[in-house]
């Protein structure tokens, strides 16, 4: 305990600190103090401690016991209870916690709320404690930043490590076939052995342009800044579109129902937005169920804090238990078509990632596909 509680626990006759000295310690340190009395089921709360949120010239807050907890956050209540009680049991030597409490103002401040059991009843429980309040909103916001900071130069190490391992994997494996093949065109006795050696550099080398071009475009992805933004009405970008893809959808004689609202607005960049709605409804055509027409659903919720949009389709559907993990791998393919390449969702995924934005995927077999993607409003 600091050397402020120490003073304070030698004076313990009364409940209420009215120690004038002591007052004005405790608003020059902004430390707030409270002081519970479990037999009359009563408790202080001094002036600093209630202008962490916004009470300090409300006279009732307090005079019911539950004020303070009532506005602890939802998701810290549980470790804030645990903690208290863990000390009252006497498996700490005094109480600790850090919690989020709501302000009057509807915003969260962060305290380091300590304190101890300073007096038990005949039969050993404790009746009275006392104990302060710190404003930590400063500390704990940075301490957060930091954290994010930290968990994104890992993710993004961690995307680095990949990408070169993938870009040394298949260029070596590039290099490999064109020098196999310069000897097979070596080794070529006649004319008609040496055009087909030059047939297969041809196809080799039109490969090799194509795995450049995606990687290239992947590098674009992931260094583009997240400033080139536009305001874009969902509902139209995704007529556009599916106007740009008319082609593929009548000739696979698809159904596409665009249920998005029309005053449903994203900040969000144009070319990457395009990018993703044609790779999913384009995947959701090639990987159609091959005894029925593909349907294709695409709707939106908008709320203040986040933009949803889900496109699902009635495909072949994909073994989540068997490829989940790999689902948005670089050159992970489920299916058997010949021109699957494994670099379409591995771009949607990082698309929506360089705007904060999050993409899962529900699927059954032989049923169809959802894809959700939530995105920062």
């Amino acid at each position: 305990m600091s050397e402020l509680i120490k003073g304070i626990l030698n004076n313990q006759n009364s409940f209420q600190i009215r120690n004038e000295n002591w007052e004005s310690t405790l608003e020059i340190s902004k430390v707030g103090i409270w002081d519970f009395c479990a037999s009359s089921q009563s408790i202080f709360f001094s002036k600093p401690s209630k202008a962490i949120i916004g009470f300090e010239n409300d006279d009732t807050f307090g005079q019911n016991i539950n004020d303070w907890n009532d506005r602890v956050h939802p998701e810290d209540k549980e470790q804030y209870h645990k903690d208290f009680q863990e000390h009252i049991n006497g498996i700490k030597p005094y109480y600790e916690n850090k919690h989020r409490v709501k302000h009057k103002d509807g915003s969260y401040r962060w305290v380091l709320d300590r304190g101890k059991v300073i007096e038990k009843n005949k039969q050993g429980e404790a009746s009275r404690f006392i104990g302060t309040h710190v404003d930590i909103t400063k500390y704990a916001l940075n301490e957060l930043k930091v954290q994010e900071t930290l968990d994104l130069v890992v993710k993004q190490n961690s995307k680095l490590q990949n990408f070169a391992h993938i870009v040394t994997h298949n260029l070596k494996q590039h290099a490999g076939n064109f020098e196999s093949l310069l000897d097979f065109y070596k080794e070529a006795q006649t004319v008609s052995e040496k055009d087909q050696m030059m047939e297969y550099l041809i196809t080799l080398s039109k490969s090799l342009s194509k795995t450049i071009s995606n990687l290239n475009e992947i590098v674009t992805v992931q260094s583009k800044q997240k400033t080139d933004t536009e305001k874009l009405c969902i509902n139209t970008e995704i007529n556009t579109v599916l106007t740009d893809l008319n082609y593929h959808i009548s000739e696979n004689h698809a159904l596409i129902h665009n249920n998005t609202t029309p005053d449903c607005f994203l900040n969000f960049n144009t070319s990457y937005f395009h990018s993703i709605i044609q790779n999913l409804v384009l995947n959701a055509i090639k990987y159609k169920h091959p005894q029925r027409h593909p349907e294709i659903h695409i709707s939106s919720t908008c709320t203040e804090q986040s933009i949803e949009i889900q496109i699902t389709d009635n495909g072949c559907g994909i073994d989540l238990k068997k490829f989940g993990k790999d689902i948005f791998g670089l050159y992970k393919t489920f299916h058997k078509n010949h021109d699957s390449e494994g670099v379409g969702l591995y771009l949607v995924k990082n698309q929506i990632e360089a705007f904060g934005g999050t993409i899962t995927v529900e699927s059954t077999v032989n049923l169809g596909t959802t894809f959700t993607i939530t995105l920062p409003n």
